[in-house]
């Protein structure tokens, strides 16, 4: 494995990894060493599993509605900023025309 790739883990092994510790009671390093992950990730996976539990791992194209509405909202204002170049060229265009 490349140094900058991230080795992904399925939704599922997620929740099981998880459900060690919040329904079975294990200590994170514990089960951390029992699925052979790191402490750091399943503590983060805890943390994020108890803040959004359903909506925990949406996993690679799979994006929450907010991360829609975030990508939607960059697309829209990268278009406006095109266009509000192309209008600050076409005005300078103009304005040197007329002189």
């Amino acid at each position: 494995m490349k140094k900058d790739q991230r080795k992904g883990y399925p939704k599922e092994f997620k929740e099981q990894a998880v459900g060690l510790v919040l329904n079975q009671g294990y200590k994170i390093a514990e089960a951390a060493r029992s699925v052979g992950v790191s402490s750091q990730n399943l503590g983060r996976w805890v943390k994020e599993y108890k803040e959004k539990e359903a909506q925990a791992f949406p996993g690679n194209g799979q994006l929450s509605d907010e991360q829609k509405r975030i990508r939607e909202l960059e697309a829209k204002v990268k278009r406006l900023e095109m266009e509000r170049e192309i209008l600050k060229k076409a005005t300078a265009f103009f304005a040197k025309e007329s002189n």
